[in-house]
């Protein structure tokens, strides 16, 4: 068969390069794909977001399967468009995206469904929002309401950066039109983790656990960025918070989806906040975490091929995987600056060397090939990812590849996993 994976990041040259080992699959196509995906994947240059020219190429090419990355081209539709052309495609509709493209719609869905989440307010006019932050004081959370490259939502912890975040989310549009609309929500204390599974509308199956690293300096200091790092398995969540998650979370989002006339296929991924035993929805998102997708497939032993195609027919609750008991950690290498602004361009040296350590394997997240040489084209740059028998054998292993790797404004976290140590020291 042939599969085409839409996306241009790490995660996607991650999907593509366990999708390629698959015995089913004949042809991988990439769009646009990047230099790593052209290893394992044709890449043609089509946007994510052009649903009508990739839903073209997917009949043209008599794509088999197609499977979405990114959370934005399923929040325009592409599923729909697909399957209005009889095309098989992996992932939710545009209605039932919306649980990752609108807050509001999130929050207020979790509500109903009595999903434990933190509270929320939600605002269209900047006095109004300030004058509830005046009410209620820090800390808190303000997010834009739309898509925001996993950027749109600011912790404050004083009064004033409330109102700055208001400000500069609603006035001057940080996020563009994401920002017409705020939800200002409770600020929660604990260990952030992430929880995906497949469903297939009805039948829900979760994947291995697994923790990101949202701020962008060590120590979870910095504003937080689309994600620096993240690991697998992830010892805060133990059989009974996993249990908790499946039957007070996971099991009713899907079936409160479907209530509401949105059935909801493909992956759900719950943000997560533990403390003391207690679980809160952060946030729903309608697609696989980067970079915990990376760990995650490097340690998937079971075909992915055959899941996702269990999902895409609605034959999805006899299924199941099996993973490899090492554990794996992703470092996120990014361009100095992210996730400000930030310079392109620059000759990366060492991918080859980095790559030839055992267990490890470079995904490509913002690259470009200019005259034979691979060099910067994004924020995130490269996911450097390595399997160990357990979390520190598996941090020795990646960061052995991150040193062998450099260009001029590299910048990387050297704290992925330490979370996880102090469970298992």
């Amino acid at each position: 068969m042939q599969v085409l994976v839409i996306g241009s990041g790490g995660r996607e040259h991650a999907l593509a390069w366990k999708i390629a080992q698959s015995p089913k699959v004949a042809k991988v196509w990439a769009a646009p794909g990047n230099v790593g995906m052209s290893e394992v994947a044709e890449c043609v240059e089509v946007s994510s977001s052009d649903i009508r020219l990739l839903a073209d190429f997917a009949e043209r090419k008599r794509i088999d399967l197609s499977v979405v990355g990114p959370e934005l081209p399923l929040t325009l539709g592409i599923v729909d468009e697909f399957e209005r052309r009889g095309l098989r495609i992996f992932g939710p509709r545009k209605d039932a995206a919306l649980v990752e493209g609108s807050k509001v719609f999130a929050k207020s869905f979790m509500k109903k469904y009595h999903i434990p989440t933190g509270f929320f307010q939600s605002f269209y006019r900047v006095d109004d929002a300030k004058r509830y932050i005046q009410e209620i004081g820090a800390p808190l959370v303000v997010k834009a309401d739309g898509l925001a490259a996993g950027k749109g939502a600011i912790v404050c912890f004083e009064l004033s950066e409330a109102l700055d975040a208001v400000k500069k989310i609603m006035e001057e549009r940080l996020f563009g039109d994401a920002g017409e609309r705020i939800v200002i929500e409770e600020y929660l204390e604990g260990e952030e983790v992430s929880f995906h599974v497949l469903t297939d509308g009805d039948a829900v199956l979760p994947l291995a656990s697994s923790q990101d690293h949202k701020r962008v300096f060590n120590d979870d200091q910095g504003p937080n960025t689309g994600g620096m790092g993240a690991y697998s398995p992830a010892p805060a969540i133990t059989e009974p918070i996993h249990q908790a998650v499946m039957e007070q979370v996971m099991i009713p989002a899907v079936r409160g989806m479907a209530a509401e006339g949105r059935p909801y296929k493909g992956v759900l991924y719950a943000g997560l906040m533990i403390r003391a035993g207690e679980i809160k929805v952060l946030e729903f998102n309608a697609r696989l975490g980067d970079p915990e997708t990376q760990p995650l497939l490097l340690r998937m032993k079971s075909d992915l091929v055959p899941l996702l195609e269990a999902v895409v027919d609605g034959r999805l609750r006899n299924q199941t995987i099996d993973w490899k008991p090492d554990a794996s950690v992703c470092v996120v290498m990014t361009s100095r600056g992210y996730p400000g602004p930030y310079n392109q361009g620059a000759l990366i040296a060492g991918i080859e060397e980095a790559a030839a350590e055992p267990g490890v394997m470079i995904f490509h997240a913002g690259t470009n090939r200019t005259k034979g040489q691979v060099v910067t084209g994004g924020g995130r740059v490269l996911g450097i990812t390595g399997l160990g028998r357990d979390i520190p054998g598996a941090i020795a292993t990646t960061y052995r590849a991150v040193k062998k790797i450099h260009w001029e404004g590299a910048h990387y976290r050297t704290d992925i996993g330490v979370r996880a140590l102090a469970r298992v020291s």
